[in-house]
């Protein structure tokens, strides 16, 4: 198969040859340009995702023998989230090369979270199924580098955390309020309030509704561990 010098150039970046380069263009082909004779990366997303999963896995429990399962799941879940995964497509410019309809082209698809973080778990099934487990397992430890030894030991998702505070105290889960949605279509700037019951409340701003809720969840839970003084 033809291909040309952007997916050449990516095939560098990813640091893959692949001896199926159709396999790695089905990879990079969104939904939304998808048809029957253009098959899209759904599916690989599928197998990605596992392959990702159980690398992670892996090397989390060969690289601290005493963690427990309590401290291995939230570390596991931090390295295989959509924003991870997309922070990673960012790092090797993936979004320049992908295949999309007109409509998600103009609305900034190449930079969206979810569809970054999609096509990273389709790119890593491209090479599974390309080269096999092993090719794989290197590519996705090479790329996600010093992620793996740097995620913090306690490294639960800050919502799930935040909600987990509130019940132990007898309150209902946080609410998550939209405040203000900033600039163009393409790039759009979320701001988030986190809300508690008892009147507590923060605010963050990202790029992605998630990632602010996120924020706005992590800033709050911060300000109500803190000690005392």
């Amino acid at each position: 198969m033809k291909i040309g010098a952007d997916i050449e150039a990516f095939m560098g970046r990813l640091g893959h040859r692949f001896a199926r380069p159709e396999v790695l263009v089905r990879a990079l082909t969104h939904s939304s340009i998808g048809s029957a004779t253009r098959p899209d990366n759904q599916r690989l997303e599928f197998l990605g995702d596992r392959v990702l999963g159980l690398t992670m896995a892996e090397a989390l429990f060969r690289a601290d023998k005493s963690a427990s399962e309590g401290q291995l799941a939230p570390r596991f879940n931090a390295l295989v989230r959509k924003e991870t995964c997309a922070d990673v497509a960012r790092q090797i410019d993936l979004g320049a090369v992908l295949k999309l309809g007109r409509s998600e082209m103009m609305s900034g698809g190449r930079r969206k979270e979810a569809l970054l973080g999609d096509a990273m778990e389709a790119v890593i099934a491209a090479v599974y199924i390309d080269a096999g487990f092993e090719p794989a397992r290197d590519l996705v430890l090479r790329l996600w580098g010093d992620r793996i030894d740097a995620v913090e030991e306690d490294a639960r998702d800050a919502k799930t955390a935040l909600q987990e505070w509130a019940q132990a105290r007898g309150l209902p889960p946080p609410k998550y309020v939209t405040v203000s949605r900033e600039g163009p279509d393409h790039a759009p700037v979320f701001t988030i309030e986190a809300q508690l019951a008892n009147g507590e409340v923060e605010r963050a701003a990202a790029k992605a509704k998630r990632q602010a809720e996120q924020a706005a969840a992590k800033a709050l839970l911060a300000r109500l561990e803190a000690p005392q003084g």
